[in-house]
């Protein structure tokens, strides 16, 4: 059976493993069920997030004009301190802005190759501790805005990281760490503004993922190269498909891709 459409990021499910989806305009498939199964992914061509339309995806499953023209790519996504709504200041398109910029916003740690420090919606949570492919997290600060997490995250990643191995993560190579003592420990570089919305007493979040197999080697895909790739998949974790030969590929990165997937 072939299923066509364009890559998102796959849906998830906090579950015992993570249930994950792969969403297409008329169809999803439960990846979890294709685990042990031959799967063959083709690149048939390239659909914008945004316009749709078929044009080369130059970053986050977006073409080059509207990557640079949508509220949705704006800098203030990946660096959540450049936030200006709770100002009342517009960066691309104010009513958006406020609406994802003025909720509750976590900054957590969060434990996937190493210790991360990292920002979402409160109503991301677990789901972006899922897609980062993190198998033990907890919340530390929760602020009413995205801005005051923004600066709390900059002051906190002096002292732990804000960046993920993805080999490492996909390798399993993992150590439990204890995220109380951490979240203890980075409490007194919390910036004044955000000090009161520190969360004095919680406990991690435990995730577990559908793997059978872990990669020794991983080898990541470029399916645009490829064209087509054909593998068992023995796994996923964070937002990758982990097949037997340990080739990798990472859905969040290829969002804006059609695809047809033939199982």
């Amino acid at each position: 059976m072939t299923y066509q459409g364009v890559l998102t990021k796959m849906e998830s499910e906090y579950a015992n493993p993570i249930q994950y989806y792969l969403v297409f305009e008329s169809d999803f498939l439960n990846m979890n069920q294709l685990l042990d199964k031959t799967i063959t992914i083709q690149f048939i061509k390239y659909q914008c997030l945004n316009c749709g339309l078929d044009k080369p995806i130059y970053r986050q499953g977006f073409c080059k004009s509207c990557f640079f023209d949508i509220p949705q790519a704006a800098d203030w996504i990946m660096r959540p301190e450049l936030s200006t709504a709770h100002l009342d200041k517009e960066d691309r398109d104010l009513e958006y802005e406020k609406k994802v910029q003025l909720q509750p916003h976590i900054v957590y740690l969060a434990n996937s190759s190493n210790v991360k420090v990292g920002v979402t919606r409160k109503s991301q949570v677990p789901t972006r501790w899922i897609d980062q492919g993190a198998h033990e997290a907890i919340e530390i600060v929760e602020v009413p805005n995205r801005y005051l997490a923004g600066i709390t995250e900059v002051a906190l990643k002096d002292h732990v990281s804000d960046k993920t191995n993805w080999r490492t993560m996909l390798k399993n190579e993992i150590v439990d760490e204890n995220l109380v003592e951490w979240r203890e420990r980075l409490k007194q570089y919390i910036p004044d503004e955000a000090k009161d919305y520190f969360i004095e007493s919680n406990t991690e979040t435990n995730l577990d993922f559908p793997v059978i197999k872990y990669p020794e080697k991983p080898k990541s895909l470029n399916l645009l190269k490829a064209k087509s790739y054909t593998g068992t998949l023995k796994g996923i974790k964070g937002q990758y498909l982990i097949f037997e030969d340990q080739t990798v590929f990472n859905i969040r990165s290829n969002e804006g891709l059609f695809v047809g997937i033939s199982v």
